[in-house]
């Protein structure tokens, strides 16, 4: 189950404040809408996204938070009941696929359990790794 931010100004117990429009406008707010332990997290995660793309800019797409290169999106990350979602996860090399395979929970999404500390170096390399798949050439 993810935490979903609700329609109305009620806040319901155990998820955070709620948006009057049930939509968050920004990174900050969406993060705000999570019990205080998880948006630690959720903001680490961010942190170690910025720390490894310093120029991302940040923005609210699919109700979650987005980080954009130009205009190319670069990563998603989303707060769920039981774990952190970073999407889309690039392919890297063999000691990278090692580490990030037990993460792996499709092609393109890793899920990091909130009951496990988050690697968030892990998370770095996920973003420089996404930064040079954008600014690769087509069909490189």
């Amino acid at each position: 189950m993810r935490y979903q931010v609700r329609r109305g100004p009620a806040t319901v117990p155990g998820r955070g404040q709620q948006m009057a429009d049930g939509k968050p406008a920004s990174v900050d707010e969406y993060i705000g809408t999570f019990p205080a332990d998880v948006q630690v997290i959720l903001e680490q995660v961010r942190q170690a996204i910025l720390r490894a793309v310093p120029t991302a800019a940040e923005t609210i797409s699919y109700q979650m938070p987005a980080f954009t290169l130009g205009d190319a999106p670069l990563l998603y990350f989303a707060g769920w009941k039981h774990h952190i979602s970073l999407y889309p996860a690039p392919r890297g090399d063999d000691a990278f696929e090692r580490r990030l395979g037990p993460y792996r929970s499709a092609k393109s999404t890793v899920k990091f359990p909130l009951s496990r500390p988050v690697p968030y170096d892990l998370i770095e390399r996920v973003a420089s790794l996404r930064r040079a798949e954008l600014a690769a050439p087509p069909g490189a």
